[in-house]
């Protein structure tokens, strides 16, 4: 296996305020020192300045926590340089939270308070009690969602509890209201009991047009899901699980357009069989896949390990690997079209990438560092996905879920069907024109503004053709 070479990244951006002699070639000294160790420079800005001493900001971007430490330690090290202080950008960019409230009607006076509260407010909630469908058009309800987690599968990280998921429930919130206008609301909870997540999600979702559940770990996700959507009127989505699966169907739909081969064809194995593989898997089954073969820790997931598994995984095994294969993931490998990761790092090297098919397709999502490094998988495979952004074909499922409920919201939908996230995968597959499809770019940025209009409008419409829309756009 090769080790992880990545570059620098924004994750690890600092400023050291720096002090050193005005004199000429001391800040050439400062950069060849952050050059030396593979620093990236980024802006610098003048603080203040006299014929003597300047004190600069110095921005740079690393690789990881030990790489901002060894910068440091390079530019102390120069002579007459005094380190002031260094900032970590990503700490300060989370000061107070990411997110906050604004009022969308200005209190500037006594009739416009009594428009917004007492005594106005009365007859809205009198009409409202009268039929309490007008919530809907009358409060925040028609455009909010929840963001709901009890912190024991964040990111990368694992169990970490409640208060520290908050500032990736509040990240979730901000992608909602920056591509797709939806105002969502961060709710951790301080319980990882099944009948409580859903007991107070339910009790607490007179508010919200839609529940967007994120970082339950498996395969409570499964059940916590299924429970409330089966209590609730409004869509219950758990995006670890289909805002993967749904890019990453539109991913392969489009590279399979440069392989010009049928999703039937193919040879599918999937290491990872949490939440998000079992998603793909069922997602994969739903396009129209029919052979793919899943892989836990202990290998090929089968019908003769049927003792051995839970029922997420006994299900794997009841409707995937129909040739009932045996093995390792090595073993599962062997003559495959796809990979697809969501496990861990470094699980595959060049090596077993060579025992695919020919123009194999390499998508190996564990955050931050993939199943094979992007340039080793290069080595071998036609087309690499990841989920980090500092690589081609980013797998982000910001791709998906704000269209998918800016249409469930825009029709209120009950829920979010198979035939809604189908039709939000195509639509992000379409986002990629044919004359720039290639095997760098399979998916559209993320910046593309035209993907959540695309995924809303194909979802909406798909919840108006199965039923589950309650208004007609």
């Amino acid at each position: 296996m090769k080790t992880n070479h990545a570059g620098p990244s924004a994750s690890y951006t600092f400023t050291m305020r720096l002090n050193y002699p005005n004199s000429i070639g001391m800040f050439s000294r400062i950069t060849t020192a952050i050059g030396r160790i593979a620093g990236d420079l980024g802006a610098v800005d003048i603080v203040s300045s006299d014929t003597r001493t300047m004190t600069r900001d110095v921005t740079v971007r690393a690789r990881d926590e030990d790489h901002v430490q060894q910068i440091v330690h390079a530019v102390s090290d120069v002579e007459k340089v005094s380190i002031i202080h260094v900032s970590d950008r990503v700490f300060l960019a989370h000061l107070g939270g990411k997110i906050g409230i604004q009022n969308k009607l200005p209190l500037t006076t006594r009739e416009t308070l009594s428009l917004a509260y007492t005594p106005g407010v009365a007859r809205v909630s009198m009409a409202i009690a009268e039929n309490p469908k007008k919530a809907w058009q009358l409060t925040i309800k028609g455009n909010s969602v929840a963001v709901v987690s009890d912190g024991t599968a964040v990111l990368g990280l694992g169990d970490i509890g409640p208060e520290a998921a908050m500032p990736v429930m509040e990240g979730k919130a901000m992608l909602f209201k920056e591509f797709a206008n939806v105002d969502a609301y961060p709710i951790c909870l301080n319980t990882k009991k099944v009948d409580e997540i859903v007991d107070i999600v339910a009790a607490c979702s007179v508010g919200f047009g839609g529940i967007n559940l994120e970082d339950i770990s498996a395969p409570r996700c499964f059940e916590v899901e299924q429970r409330l959507q089966e209590r609730l009127d409004i869509p219950v989505f758990h995006d670890d699980q289909h805002g993967t699966a749904i890019v990453v169907l539109a991913a392969l739909l489009n590279s399979l357009r440069l392989t010009k081969q049928k999703m039937s064809q193919l040879k599918i194995v999937i290491a990872g069989a949490g939440a998000a593989g079992t998603a793909i898997a069922k997602i994969l089954l739903g396009a129209g896949a029919k052979n793919i073969l899943i892989c836990d820790r202990k290998g090929i997931i089968e019908e003769s390990r049927a003792d051995d598994l839970n029922e997420a995984k006994l299900w794997l095994a009841r409707n995937t690997n129909p040739a009932g294969v045996k093995g390792s993931l090595e073993d599962a490998l062997k003559g495959a079209n796809v990979f697809i990761g969501v496990s861990g790092p470094r699980l595959l090297g060049a090596k077993e990438i060579r025992r695919m098919a020919a123009k194999p397709i390499v998508f190996a999502l564990a955050n931050p560092v993939p199943e094979i490094m992007p340039e080793e998988a290069a080595e071998k495979a036609f087309i690499v996905a990841t989920g980090r952004s500092d690589y081609p074909n980013q797998i982000n499922n910001v791709l998906a879920f704000p269209g998918i409920f800016r249409g469930a919201l825009n029709v209120r939908a009950t829920r979010i069907t198979e035939e809604m996230k189908l039709a939000a995968a195509y639509a992000i597959a379409s986002c990629v024109p044919p004359g720039q499809l290639n095997a760098e770019y399979v998916v559209p940025s993320v910046f593309n503004r035209d993907v959540v209009h695309r995924v809303a409008t194909a979802v909406q419409d798909a919840a108006i053709d199965t039923g589950v829309a309650r208004k007609r756009i």
